[in-house]
C-alpha cells in the first residue's frame, strides 16, 4: 500500500495530528473533562454527565475549547469557566502522569523530513498544553511547525490549521500536503482543505472502518508506517520538490 507516485512527488508537507497519532495520552484528556464537568456541578452519576462524556468521545480530534462550548451552549459564563478549568486539570495531569510516544513516531517524523517533507505537528489542545507535551516528549524542534486551534481560528474538522500551515510554510498549493491522523475529524479536515493524501492511523480513537468511512485515502496501523507510503520515489535522495 502506498501513495500514488505522482502524488508522492508533489508532497512538501506532512501535517500530523499529535494525540493518538504521535503519542498516547494515557486517558488524561478524558479525566480532565470529567473533573471539569463535575466541578461545574454536573453529577457524575447523572444521565447528563454520561451524555456529555459520550459527546467528548464522539468528537475526539476536535478543538477541546470548541467541544466545551457545545457542552455548555447558551451558557457563556460557564463555557469560560469550563475552558479555564479543563486547561488547569489537563496541566495538572500532564505534570503528574505525562504522556508516552507512539512507538516509532519520532523516527517517522525524522524519516519524513529526510525524504524532503516539512512537518507540522497539530493538536486540539491549547498552546501551553501543546508546548508542555512537546517538552515532556523531548520533541521541541522535532518538526518545522506546531499549531493549535488558537493559531488558526477553528480546530478540526475545519481545515483552518492545515491552511494556516500552508501559509506559514510558504507552500503554493494545499495539494502539496499529506494529512495524518487517528480520528474522523482529522480526515475530514484534510479533505475539506483539499489535501492530496489523507492518511488514517489505527493507534488512536477511531478504527479503520471509521477512518475509511470518513474518507481517508489510506489507513495504516501506525505513524511508523507512513514514510513507507511515499515509496522509493521520495525515499531515494530526499530532495524536496517545488
Amino acid at each position: 500500500m502506498s501513495i500514488p507516485a505522482e502524488t508522492a512527488r508533489g508532497l512538501r508537507l506532512a501535517f500530523i495530528d499529535m494525540s493518538g497519532t504521535t503519542f498516547h495520552d494515557n486517558g488524561i484528556m478524558e479525566r480532565a473533562f470529567e473533573r471539569t464537568v463535575a466541578g461545574l456541578g454536573v453529577d457524575p452519576a447523572s444521565e447528563r454527565f454520561q451524555q456529555m462524556l459520550g459527546y467528548v468521545r464522539d468528537t475526539l480530534g476536535q478543538s477541546k475549547a470548541g467541544v466545551l462550548e457545545q457542552l455548555f451552549a447558551g451558557e457563556p459564563d460557564r463555557v469560560a469557566q469550563a475552558v479555564r478549568a479543563f486547561e488547569q486539570h489537563l496541566d495538572e495531569l500532564l505534570a503528574t502522569e505525562g504522556v508516552r510516544p507512539v512507538e516509532g513516531a519520532e523516527q517517522a517524523v525524522t524519516e519524513l523530513r529526510e525524504a524532503g517533507l516539512m512537518v507540522c505537528l497539530a493538536t486540539g489542545y491549547n498552546r501551553h498544553s501543546q508546548n508542555t507535551i512537546l517538552e515532556k516528549l523531548g520533541w521541541m524542534g522535532l518538526a518545522d511547525l506546531s499549531l493549535c486551534p488558537s493559531d488558526a481560528g477553528r480546530g478540526r474538522p475545519w481545515p483552518d490549521m492545515i491552511l494556516t500551515a500552508v501559509l506559514a510554510l510558504d507552500l503554493g498549493d494545499v495539494r502539496e500536503v499529506m494529512v495524518v491522523g487517528d480520528t474522523a475529524a482529522d480526515v475530514q479536515a484534510g479533505l475539506r482543505a483539499g489535501s492530496a493524501a489523507v492518511v488514517g492511523v489505527r493507534t488512536g480513537a477511531h478504527d479503520a472502518g471509521s477512518l475509511r468511512e470518513a474518507g481517508a485515502h489510506v489507513v495504516v496501523d501506525s505513524i511508523r508506517d507512513v514514510p513507507a507510503l511515499l515509496g522509493a520515489v521520495r525515499r531515494e535522495g530526499g530532495v524536496r520538490t517545488a
